[in-house]
């Protein structure tokens, strides 16, 4: 099983006509210049890319179902579900995905820790039956609700009681429980205005419903990954509070345990940040990929497939795809 599920996959176009993805099909944009005077990478005609976006099955707002019908309501061709540390979404995803005719790819998002910072690491195109993969996000899912009873009683020393319960009412998966879901059941009470004004004040380190937790390694993610045959990547890599030594090492040290790739578009990311994770993915060897990392509309800044192009010069994960 590689996951795909459309089985229209479009062949390369010449590489004189260059596609800026983002665009919906209606809205195709195609420029006749030659290969060496081209900005953007090559793109199959009315091929749009989004491999990073979240269903109700971790913290977003859409079932698999229904986020695959907005993806492809976007003109998007090549999709992956990338849900936090679980792959219960796929199965429906997959299906709804073969009814609109769109290349499906299995994909997750695994939180792990490294140098005392939870960082996101995607995987793409794996067998989403592998015994070791699915063992390791289990543990996840323990770790997951131990963290939110605590978080729920640090919220409650400062007189917000009933957050443990609230922030359940908004995940349709208990084990995949999240800061998000504790978020949106604050702003669902009034205590904060919207998503990022609750972390701001209340979940994020030295806020007092801030709660620390042991991750996975880098080293566990990535071998969960390949061990199923896919393809690991670091996702948002320019979110992270690192240096930018830090960060090139944190790459180093992915690409020497395995890793194979580099988000380097992400949702409405600034222009400078994908043109230095472009030089990063270029310089350390590594794939890039991309995504909107849409959870639902109102709280994400970009939709499915609305996402800027990859920097030219850049080998696209895709392209290493069973």
């Amino acid at each position: 099983m590689n996951g795909y599920a459309g089985v229209k996959t479009p062949d390369m176009v010449p590489s004189r006509l260059r596609f800026f993805p983002g665009f919906s099909a209606s809205s195709c944009l195609f420029l006749p210049l030659p290969a060496s005077s081209c900005l953007f990478q090559p793109f199959p005609a009315m091929f749009v890319v989004d491999l990073h976006c979240h269903s109700t099955a971790s913290d977003g707002l859409l079932a698999p179902a229904d986020l695959v019908r907005r993806a492809a309501d976007n003109g998007v061709t090549l999709l992956a579900l990338t849900d936090h540390d679980t792959l219960d979404g796929l199965p429906e995803a997959r299906a709804e995905a073969e009814r609109h005719g769109l290349r499906f790819i299995h994909g997750v998002e695994i939180s792990i820790e490294w140098s005392g910072a939870q960082v996101h690491v995607l995987g793409h195109d794996f067998d989403a039956n592998n015994a070791a993969l699915t063992a390791g996000l289990a543990s996840i899912h323990h770790g997951r609700i131990e963290r939110a009873r605590r978080m729920a009683d640090a919220l409650a020393a400062i007189g917000l009681d009933g957050c443990f319960e609230g922030a359940m009412r908004h995940t349709g998966n208990p084990g995949l429980i999240s800061r998000a879901h504790f978020a949106r059941h604050l702003v669902e009470r009034g205590v904060c205005k919207d998503i990022r004004s609750v972390f701001e004040a209340y979940l994020v380190p030295d806020k007092p419903g801030y709660v620390e937790h042991r991750w996975p390694s880098l080293q566990d993610a990535v071998d969960w990954v390949n061990g199923a045959g896919g393809l690991a990547s670091i996702a948002h890599p320019t979110r992270y509070k690192f240096t930018r030594s830090a960060l090139r090492q944190l790459l180093k040290e992915f690409k020497a345990s395995g890793g194979r790739g580099l988000e380097v578009v992400s949702g409405a990311m600034p222009r400078e940040h994908i043109a230095h994770c472009a030089r990063l993915a270029e310089t350390l060897g590594l794939a890039a990929t991309c995504g909107s990392d849409f959870h639902g509309a109102g709280e994400s800044l970009t939709d499915l497939g609305r996402i800027a192009p990859l920097p030219d010069g850049l080998t696209p994960i895709w392209e290493l795809f069973r």
